[in-house]
């Protein structure tokens, strides 16, 4: 049950990042760390696509802000990667509770 829950969340995320889809299974640490390295490229390379994708996954403008302005320098990206999943991972539980 929690595996499908991640290996859910993943998909989710792969999707919204427009990723490669994985061939290998993902615990949430893993999937986390991942994710931090692609957002890392995306606040250097393509911010803009990355706000986007903030928004569309309803992360919050106000938790997004607080992230991008308050976390160390060094730690935007697995802050970010860490709410991204939560809220995804949130919206899959909320589908599995009311389908």
């Amino acid at each position: 049950m929690a595996n499908s829950l991640i290996q859910e969340t993943f998909q989710l995320l792969e999707k919204d990042f427009q990723l490669p889809e994985a061939k290998t299974t993902f615990d949430e640490v893993k999937a986390i760390d991942f994710l931090s390295k692609v957002i890392r490229q995306m606040l250097d390379r393509d911010f803009e696509r990355l706000l986007q994708i903030c928004y569309r996954v309803d992360l919050g403008e106000e938790k997004l802000k607080r992230i991008l302005h308050e976390s160390e320098p060094d730690q935007v990206a697995p802050d970010l990667a860490r709410a991204l999943w939560e809220r995804q991972k949130m919206k899959v539980e909320i589908r599995r509770r009311y389908s």
